[in-house]
């Protein structure tokens, strides 16, 4: 039922940018499928080796992060210790996490350089080192970055488990095993299916990972194989194929998956515990917790001492490190304020109509983009751009800012949209009393009730844009680069050290945005009301 006045322009605007929305998503793909219709001649890509190894990684990561989710959200909502709600917020922060920050880490620590290999040399004289490349470290680095994403929401489940319900177990006397299967299970079991297929998703579209630690063709998959065939080879032919496959999985996962879509969870404290498990339980969730904590954060720590060991001076003396980063401030920033732009405006669109179709409708192509992973958006781009007589490089910045927004918007519209709707709900009776205009209700009554989200959406645009290394992959030059691409173009030519300072810098970058942005807005929006 519609509580808000009608605002037939915020309904007018949200409907003209859908309607924007999915023209582009439309002629992303006829580029694309133009592209395959008239591209002649043969292509070496073997779809079916690629389609198999990715199914088999995104597969295996699915069923690892749900199972470590499952366990160090348990582990959390048992346990409390000093330091619990920042080890949590690391948790949380795993969405915006770099994959090649973490894929570098893991390097750092197993490599054949690494800390592991060292420590055993100087101790024991004994190399330990195996291979982290291939399969095994594929996993390991989407299982530490997913696994600690399916924690931090399967944790807000329990965390929303009614006291009473509690209570009433607690009477009966179940054990740890009791309490899990009948209390915790259920509240966890409904979220996994949309959980898992946002795991398989990000696994099966993941770029920067399988690049750093595939270890060669064998274990490549369809998101490396579109970038190896147009930068490398470029067999267009070969790369819209395997674009229209990538598209065509993703596709059937979002639809299959649509009734039990899960959003991000609310970044809130948890309340105190009401149950308390026995001597048994308590150890195991701490060795859980241990474990965990060990396998996330180590791998961070790790770029962070390798980084500032590396030789800053001679990164901090390098125009082409200065360029690169004010090129990936610039592009972030843009990125997340036309983020904001296009999900409050279809938020606002969407909260301001009662019409079921009508939201559905306004709703749909802010998440349609779940289904184009980066790399075959900046191919379709590339296509796109090339087909209108457009020099690419004089279109990278502009595609770059554009491509990073768009592949944000699913993530901004769930941050945005719910807060939006429950606005609308209980505060939409008061708006119609006071008789206000749309800009005054957005900015007293909806601005200071979205503060920290606007901020949390912000960081999140934000920090993807300044990780991500997919789009900047197809587009990035001498001239024009960003600090993954300068950090993978070192690694490349094996200056390691230089790699290790720019990972150190983005990670720092991520953490400062991710923790800073919700605070300082959630602050503006309090100073304001």
């Amino acid at each position: 039922m519609l509580t808000l006045p009608r605002r037939p322009l915020r309904i007018g605007v949200s409907a003209t940018l859908a309607l924007a929305i999915a023209g582009l998503i439309a002629a992303v793909l006829w580029s694309i499928l133009a592209a395959a219709t008239d591209a002649g001649g043969s292509s070496r890509v073997d779809i079916p080796h690629l389609l198999r190894m990715t199914s088999i990684q995104a597969g295996l990561t699915t069923v690892l992060s749900l199972l470590v989710g499952m366990a160090l959200a348990w582990a959390l909502n048992r346990l409390r210790f000093w330091g619990r709600d920042l080890l949590v917020g690391l948790f949380a922060a795993a969405i915006v996490t770099p994959g090649m920050v973490v894929a570098f880490g893991l390097l750092s620590i197993w490599g054949r350089n690494g800390w592991i290999n060292q420590a055993s040399e100087a101790l024991f004289g004994i190399s330990v080192s195996g291979s982290i490349f291939g399969l095994p470290g594929i996993l390991l680095a989407h299982v530490i970055l997913d696994g600690a994403f399916a924690a931090r929401i399967l944790l807000a489940r329990l965390d929303a488990i009614a006291p009473a319900r509690l209570k009433v177990g607690q009477s009966l006397g179940l054990s740890a095993t009791q309490r899990f299967a009948l209390i915790d299970w259920p509240a966890m079991s409904l979220s996994l299916p949309g959980l898992g297929a946002i795991i398989f998703l990000l696994a099966f579209t993941s770029f920067p990972i399988v690049l750093l630690l595939g270890g060669g063709p064998a274990n490549q998959t369809l998101e490396v194989a579109i970038y190896s065939a147009v930068r490398l080879d470029f067999d267009l032919v070969g790369a819209v194929r395997l674009a229209l496959t990538q598209i065509g999985i993703c596709a059937l996962v979002i639809v299959l998956a649509s009734s039990g879509a899960t959003v991000v969870a609310p970044y809130a404290r948890s309340a105190e515990p009401q149950w308390r498990d026995g001597a048994l339980a308590r150890f195991l969730q701490a060795s859980v917790l241990a474990v965990a904590t060990i396998g996330f954060v180590l791998p961070l720590l790790s770029v962070l001492f390798d980084g500032m060991a590396g030789g800053l001076g001679r990164i901090f003396g390098n125009p082409s490190f200065w360029a690169a980063l004010w090129t990936s401030i610039g592009i972030g920033a843009a990125s997340a304020l036309l983020t904001l732009f296009l999900a409050l405006a279809l938020g606002l669109g969407r909260a301001a109509t009662g019409s079921r179709a009508s939201r559905t409708l306004l709703g749909t192509p802010g998440y349609a983009y779940l289904a184009v992973p980066a790399v075959v958006l900046s191919l379709g781009f590339f296509l796109l751009v090339r087909s209108l007589g457009v020099r690419t490089d004089t279109a990278a910045p502009y595609v770059v800012i554009l491509a990073n927004s768009l592949l944000s918007l699913p993530f901004a519209v769930a941050t945005l949209g719910p807060p939006l709707d429950a606005i609308a709900r209980t505060r939409g009776k008061l708006v119609r009393s006071l008789g206000i205009s749309g800009w005054q209700q957005f900015w007293r009554v909806e601005y200071p009730l979205l503060g920290r989200d606007i901020g949390l959406m912000l960081a999140l645009a934000f920090c993807f844009s300044l990780g991500d290394l997919g789009v900047i992959a197809l587009f990035g030059t001498q001239d024009f680069q960003t600090l993954p691409l300068m950090m993978f173009r070192a690694l490349g030519a094996y200056r390691s050290n230089d790699a290790a300072v720019i990972a150190a810098i983005l990670l720092i970058g991520t953490i400062i945005a991710f923790v800073g942005l919700p605070r300082l807005f959630e602050r503006l929006s309090h100073a304001y009301r």
